[in-house]
């Protein structure tokens, strides 16, 4: 759950562990809850943003889906032998995959022809400028 879930009694992020009696756990079921209904501040007024009815869906269909292979961001199903490599830390965003965003940048010309035509721009207005404190 977000930061704020429990304001005003407490500001921190926090975790919901279910525990099923029987067998053996081979894999944990982690949601990315971003929201609950209310806003994360001191208020708490009622908000449009609300997980909770999704958690329980995509609870009750997690034995026959996978969620990575589905694209559902939200959700992560781990190895229990990633989580005792990573010294049991329970936090999502270490098994969250990382998305990154490729970024197109300008070939190294063209922005210096950019940065030329920015200075010539920026210099002619300080000469208006001077000018006009200057005549003023």
């Amino acid at each position: 759950m977000p930061s704020g879930v429990f304001k005003p009694y407490a500001g921190v992020s926090t975790a919901v562990v279910v525990f099923q009696k029987g067998g053996i756990t081979d894999k944990v079921w982690f949601y990315d809850m971003e929201a609950d209904g209310f806003t994360l501040d001191d208020k708490r007024n009622k908000t449009d943003k609300n997980d909770i009815p999704d958690i329980i869906k995509q609870w009750t269909l997690r034995p026959t889906r996978n969620p990575s292979k589905e694209g559902n961001k939200k959700v992560v199903m781990v190895d229990v032998k990633d989580i005792k490599a990573n010294i049991y830390d329970l936090s999502i965003s270490r098994y969250k995959p990382i998305e990154y965003e490729e970024v197109k940048y300008e070939k190294p010309d063209v922005l210096m022809e950019n940065v030329l035509k920015y200075e010539s721009e920026i210099e002619s207005e300080i000469k208006q400028i001077k000018k006009m404190l200057k005549d003023g």
